[in-house]
């Protein structure tokens, strides 16, 4: 039986002017994988995860999350369907541990509720 993937890009592009950052991007994330996106400085990494994130609008193409088409608008509905986004620009925040940047922007959420002690022992589940 195929898993539907947690994440998937089909044929993303997004343009600006002249440049054309993303052409015909696929991309599929099985649940409970964990992906890098590498490449050169200039080669759309950043823009694609901009798209998946709510802050730029793809020119065309489809985002599924669970096998769902959906449209993200901002980074408040990307939350909300579990997508979060750890900035590269390691200037904006002193350097957190991995737990404290999991837990970056979800100050208000459940995942919260206990602590973070509770946030520890949720990534730890997930991590089995």
């Amino acid at each position: 039986m195929i898993e539907t993937p947690a994440i998937e890009l089909r044929k993303i592009n997004k343009s600006f002017g002249a440049v054309h950052a993303n052409k015909d991007i696929d991309l599929v994330v099985k649940k409970g994988s964990i992906h890098g996106i590498i490449g050169e400085n200039g080669a759309g990494k950043s823009t694609l995860m901009s798209i998946l994130y709510g802050f730029y609008q793809a020119d065309t193409g489809d985002i599924l999350v669970n096998g769902n088409k959906v449209t993200i608008s901002d980074s408040k509905a990307a939350i909300g369907m579990g997508i979060g986004m750890v900035h590269q620009h390691f200037m904006l925040v002193d350097n957190f541990t991995v737990l404290e940047n999991v837990v970056l922007g979800a100050e208000d959420s459940a995942l919260l509720a206990g602590g973070l002690n509770r946030a520890r022992s949720e990534l730890h589940r997930l991590e089995t």
